[in-house]
């Protein structure tokens, strides 16, 4: 018996705080470390010369399962996070450019009748004049009138609606660095790491500091960020540049007060396409992040800051409150794979796209649930698990790839070089391709997304499709008379319960302010 290969799994050391690393050393401490008598334990080392980017301050309403799992009461993060409640997301002018119908909906409540029940068919026969999202959901409308997901007496985590949040991004990883380590017993050493030791076998042995020595460690966790310190430097696993298909490289982002205090607090993000990008637009409590992200390729900076600032002042930003834009700069992709020998990359030290729909955090939270789901017992069975965590996350980085390339391809802009080369058929992937050919004669269903666990439903790729190309709905035989009568049944349904939403949800506002003086009961 190899000795060496049947050394159990004790100390998991993850390099770098921020959201990434401190999601991932909870979770993998409140499954592992925190049972009785667990012998495992987990070592968190920041350095304090480095910070984090801090703009990741989108979520899918998986985040509510993570803080549940983390043990994290629900009125307590919406108050250390300055959080509001986010329902999806509203796309502006990614059609065609411009005009007051240039809008549709990614909401987070599935349609009516997924899955398995086709209303778009009857939806584009019966009701032309509505959007599909009016069709098959309330959130839009909802969204519409900025109201919450829920009523302040519904228990935390649970909604009437599907939600997630919008938060800052430094608070959270505060409010993470307090609880996991006041709570869930994970060890913080703030240090600067001078060197990494392998081990005679390759692995990484430990991370020499400048204050503390040597932490050695069974598995290290690379959220270092874009330097992907362990995975990239150390390891050399070879950074795959995805850049021919989705353009963005560059964002500008700001911290932009509400002109009124008391202005309503919008439950999407708001995304608007402009000439060479997108503004995307999050509406916390006392202020809105908001940043241009785009095509270093097609536009530069001042053109860009320019594009950014005009969106300010039509939102009512005094001029003298509009702050200089931070600059970030990034190469869209991700890595070969994400585990190799004892080390696995969460967050950008794995790979970052570009912030569209808010993957960037998900695939953190999906990263650190599987790690602490299979930890694996001992360095043989390491192997293993890195094998199938390397095939799932490869398979779910090239589907946010087609996602968020979907978006563009569908678009019919042909204002810029941007959007021509966006919808150009050579800069798709070839999987992609051929779904939208397939999806011009029946919607996008579950035998296009086999996986239990698809990073992006048929139910999302619906909105989107429908959102931006409502005729391939049309392009199919009228339903049958037994289809119609689903489907309409489906809509009576969905237009009773828009009413009640209507009739009963508070203003987002007004549910924050009612959950910061009462918070929120506790959940059966």
């Amino acid at each position: 018996m190899d000795n060496e290969n049947e050394r159990p799994i004790r100390h998991v050391v993850v390099v770098g705080g921020g959201s990434a690393g401190w999601i991932t050393a909870g979770l993998i401490a409140a499954g592992n470390a925190c049972r009785p008598n667990s012998p495992i334990k987990v070592t968190l080392v920041e350095s304090p010369r480095v910070g984090t980017i801090g703009v990741g301050e989108g979520t899918w309403p998986t985040m509510r399962t993570t803080l549940h799992a983390l043990g994290i009461p629900e009125s307590i993060f919406l108050d250390a996070c300055s959080a509001t409640f986010k329902q999806g997301t509203r796309f502006v002018d990614w059609v065609t450019g411009g005009g007051a119908d240039d809008v549709y909906y990614h909401p987070f409540t599935a349609p009516a009748g997924d899955p398995g029940t086709d209303v778009a068919a009857w939806w584009r026969h019966e009701r032309p004049g509505l959007s599909f999202t009016d069709a098959v959901s309330a959130q839009g409308m909802v969204c519409d009138r900025s109201l919450g997901p829920k009523q302040a007496q519904t228990p935390e985590y649970a909604g009437v609606l599907n939600y997630a949040y919008h938060l800052d991004a430094g608070k959270f990883a505060s409010l993470l660095t307090d609880h996991c380590t006041r709570t869930l017993g994970v060890q913080h050493v703030l240090d600067h790491i001078t060197e990494i030791n392998s081990a005679e076998n390759g692995d990484i042995a430990s991370l020499e500091t400048t204050s503390c020595g040597a932490i050695a460690g069974d598995l290290f966790i690379d959220c270092s960020g874009m330097r992907s310190m362990l995975l990239g430097e150390h390891f050399g696993v070879p950074f795959m540049d995805k850049s021919d298909i989705l353009f963005n490289d560059t964002a500008l982002a700001v911290q932009a007060p509400y002109a009124d205090p008391g202005a309503p607090i919008e439950s999407q993000t708001i995304s608007t396409a402009r000439s060479f990008g997108w503004i995307w637009d999050i509406g916390l409590v006392a202020r809105r992040g908001i940043g241009y992200v785009y095509s270093s390729r097609h536009g530069n900076d001042d053109e860009a800051a320019a594009i950014l600032e005009d969106y300010l002042r039509s939102i009512g930003t005094p001029s003298e409150a509009i702050p200089a834009p931070r600059k970030i700069s990034f190469t869209p992709g991700h890595r070969e794979r994400f585990w190799h020998r004892n080390c696995v990359a969460v967050g950008m030290s794995a790979g970052f796209i570009e912030p569209l729909e808010a993957s960037a955090l998900v695939m953190v939270e999906l990263s650190a649930r599987m790690i602490s789901e299979e930890l694996p017992a001992n360095r043989r069975i390491m192997d293993i698990v890195s094998r199938r965590f390397n095939q799932k996350f490869r398979y779910r980085w090239e589907r946010i790839i087609d996602f968020l390339k979907l978006h563009y391809v569908l678009s019919r802009r042909d204002d810029s070089e941007y959007w021509r080369d966006n919808r150009s058929r050579a800069s798709a992937p070839d999987h992609l391709l051929d779904l939208i050919e397939l999806w011009r004669y029946r919607p996008p269903g579950q035998s296009d997304f086999p996986h239990l666990d698809e990073i992006f439903s048929a139910a999302s790729h619906q909105y989107v499709l429908y959102g931006m190309a409502p005729e391939f709905a049309a392009g199919r035989a009228r339903p049958s008379q037994a289809q119609c009568s689903k489907a309409r049944e489906l809509y009576d349904s969905n237009v009773r319960t828009a009413s009640q939403c209507l009739a009963k949800l508070p203003p987002n506002r007004t549910l924050l302010q009612q959950i910061a003086r009462h918070g929120l009961p506790a959940a059966g």
